[in-house]
């Protein structure tokens, strides 16, 4: 017997995440998502046998994505230098939480009221793209284009300058409380391409090792 087509699966995963994004996981039905998606539950359980496998494949569905793109960017070229890569990378990783803040919240909202499969995605994935940072942070102060100073550290001022204003400012969008005009304010200032790679060039700028000629002028005036 030929197996079901493949378009069931993704037509699932994507019902699926709609409604989890709307409710969260503890809400989210067999019932609701079959109905939504067009497939008989006979089809929902073939894919995916239970609610917290189907679930956890919606959850790791939308992180593998940004994970294959985030690979894809820091190997080519090959010739870049670590900085460059961790530009990209970065932007990679921003655009991404700007795109799914929805989804991101969510499954935020889920682990900290105790929900294990939400839980189980963050433990499990967070440390995989951090780990890709702080490797190509640690290449980058080994050569000596990074300050010396601790890889958390770094880690931790990038995420923050970089990632905090896309959280704070897509809450506020997606609440729609503030006015209009503040709304669209935030997000034009805030949310596009533009606005997070010119935080990302001031993060980087901030890391970044003192040029040659500059420390040249500074011991200079020391010695006046």
């Amino acid at each position: 017997m030929p197996r079901p087509s493949r378009n069931l699966d993704r037509a699932l995963l994507a019902a699926g995440r709609v409604l989890y994004e709307k409710a969260g996981a503890s809400a989210v039905t067999i019932r609701q998502v079959a109905d939504a998606a067009g497939v008989n539950i006979g089809m929902f359980h073939y894919h995916f046998k239970t609610r917290e496998a189907f679930l956890r494949a919606v959850l790791q569905q939308t992180y593998d994505d940004m994970f294959t793109r985030l690979s894809q960017e820091i190997a080519h070229p090959a010739d870049a230098t670590p900085v460059e890569h961790l530009r990209a990378a970065i932007r990679v990783v921003a655009r991404f939480l700007r795109d799914n803040r929805v989804f991101i919240a969510r499954a935020l909202a889920d682990a900290l009221s105790g929900d294990d499969i939400a839980r189980d995605f963050l433990a499990l994935n967070l440390p995989r793209h951090f780990g890709v940072l702080a490797g190509l942070l640690e290449e980058g102060r080994r050569v000596g284009t990074l300050k010396p100073l601790p890889t958390s550290q770094m880690l931790g001022f990038c995420a923050g300058a970089v990632g905090m204003p896309i959280l704070g400012a897509g809450m506020a969008v997606e609440s729609g409380r503030l006015p209009k005009p503040l709304l669209r304010m935030l997000a034009e200032t805030l949310l596009t391409d533009e606005a997070i790679d010119q935080r990302i060039d001031l993060a980087l700028g901030a890391i970044a090792s003192v040029p040659p000629a500059r420390a040249k002028t500074t011991r200079k005036r020391k010695t006046s």
